[in-house]
């Protein structure tokens, strides 16, 4: 079992915002909302919406065995400052309401399968409150000797049991790199001083400052992709009235957009080890598992990082013939397939669009009913940008309800 080192920052694009939105005039709009109450509005807790039809859940007898999976950037508390998120109420960035908001939305949601990312105070809050609610978890924090979250993979071990597990440790891209040289290249190599990541400046059209400085030559291969990402591989037999064994990869990808070739390289090494693990769960339980996918990305739609996820998937109606590859295993995203890529995964003022996928291989066996549904870039309860007392991170959480079929 690989360990895995680290997490990473949101990116910060440099993309236009949604036509005649004027964040100025509902930041404004959205503080005296709060300022004519003295209790500061509960979170939003968002609801499932069936593929099928606009309620909750499909109206019909379920075929077969149902599951929910929802992932959720929570934003770290250590990135977590005024100064990066001044558009926020000041209070609403408190870790204690924020902690307490995080988990009033979690433990309305219910999920079976939560795949969270930028989770910091994992030992101290998270896993002993989501014990309470019955919740087992994986949990990789970044490398680093500064980094303070990771990604927690959180299951519910009366609907699921943990059979195998694996932990991606992105770096590891870098010892490939290594061991293609000689022993005198890699002499020095290992004396870089690794920095924090910069936390983003959610004000700045243009984004974060670039940390490569810190890091090294950025045309170092060595440098270039030594980014502390991580991710967990998960197989867990659902304890459903057939055994089904069903893979859950949890992940976070680079933010920075100016790395792309990283992200890419993240990406389908992300992928070329999943395969990896899906053969190995296939050998030792005798049967094919579904698999599905799920993280911050880091990445937009028709980016190379989205295509080069979806390049296998025969449906994909989006051209991919820049990429130089197929990928090892076909994916789908669940909302593209369903009711369309939302608009926005993560809204604030320097930045809205979409970073966060839930992916599917596809199968004969598996299809999602319902998805978690997102509010309008017009909703009050996000005026002004996040987070805020409704929404306790910059990004939304997203979800699907799938079912396996009982054969």
């Amino acid at each position: 079992m690989l360990k895995a080192v680290g997490g990473v920052l949101r990116q910060r694009l440099p993309l236009p915002l949604t036509p005649s939105f004027t964040f100025t005039s509902r930041i404004v709009a959205a503080r005296n909302m709060t300022s004519s109450s003295s209790v500061p509005p509960s979170p939003t807790f968002p609801k499932f919406v069936s593929v099928e039809a606009a309620d909750i859940h499909s109206r019909t007898k379920p075929d077969g065995f149902r599951f929910t999976l929802v992932s959720y950037n929570i934003l770290a508390q250590a990135y977590v400052k005024s100064s990066f998120f001044p558009h926020s109420p000041s209070p609403s960035l408190k870790w204690k309401a924020r902690s307490n908001a995080i988990l009033a939305v979690l433990k309305n949601l219910g999920a079976d399968f939560f795949c969270l990312q930028e989770v910091d105070e994992y030992d101290s809050f998270y896993k002993g409150n989501m014990q309470e609610l019955g919740y087992s978890s994986i949990y990789m924090k970044r490398s680093g000797q500064k980094k303070r979250d990771g990604c927690g993979l959180f299951y519910k071990h009366d609907r699921a049991e943990l059979v195998l597990e694996e932990k991606i440790e992105y770096n590891d891209l870098v010892k490939s790199i290594q061991d293609a040289n000689s022993p005198n290249d890699d002499e020095n190599s290992n004396e870089q001083t690794v920095q924090p990541d910069k936390p983003k400046d959610v004000g700045s059209k243009n984004g974060p400052k670039s940390d490569t400085e810190d890091r090294g030559d950025p045309n170092d291969p060595r440098v270039r992709l030594k980014r502390d990402c991580v991710g967990i591989l998960a197989a867990f037999k659902l304890k459903g009235p057939s055994p089904h064994v069903v893979i859950v990869a949890n992940t976070h990808l680079y933010w920075d957009p100016e790395l792309a070739d990283v992200k890419l390289a993240q990406a389908k090494y992300l992928l070329s080890r999943l395969a990896q693990f899906k053969t190995l769960v296939s050998d030792s339980y005798g049967f094919v598992p579904e698999v599905i996918v799920a993280g911050d990305f880091n990445s937009v739609p028709g980016d190379l990082v989205y295509q080069h996820l979806i390049s296998g998937d025969p449906s994909s109606k989006l051209m991919t013939e820049c990429l130089d590859e197929s990928p090892p295993i076909p994916l789908c995203s669940v909302y593209a397939s369903t009711r369309g890529e939302p608009p926005f995964t993560n809204y604030t003022p320097g930045f809205t669009g979409t970073l966060d996928y839930i992916l599917l291989c596809p199968s004969d066996h598996i299809k999602p009913v319902s998805f978690l549904e997102l509010p309008d870039s017009d909703a009050a309860d996000i005026a002004g940008g996040l987070p805020n007392y409704s929404h306790p991170s910059d990004h939304l959480p997203i979800g699907a309800e799938f079912e396996i079929n009982k054969e």
